[in-house]
């Protein structure tokens, strides 16, 4: 299974809710990066995907997006065959 990083922060509900759904589609570990703990963070993150919102979520080297991004992907039939590849 791809390793998935996550841009969050601690309050964040769109947060929470894409954990849920990784988690309920097999993933184990997500690797969270608190953009609300370290303003650093954030910067990075708008510079790595060009937006300030989060969940900001990568699947391997794949820029998803946030929650919405993440769950129209899971709709299309495209989350298990990117978090599965090789």
């Amino acid at each position: 299974m791809q390793s998935v990083t996550m841009y969050t922060t601690a309050v964040c509900p769109y947060c929470i809710r894409a954990k849920q759904i990784l988690k309920a589609k097999g993933v184990e570990q997500i690797d969270e990066i608190r953009v609300d703990a370290s303003p650093d963070e954030r910067l990075k993150m708008m510079e790595r995907t060009g937006r300030r919102t989060v969940p900001q979520i990568f699947i391997g080297g794949t820029h998803v997006g946030g929650c919405d991004d993440l769950m129209a992907l899971d709709g299309q039939g495209g989350l298990l065959p990117l978090l599965n590849a090789a």
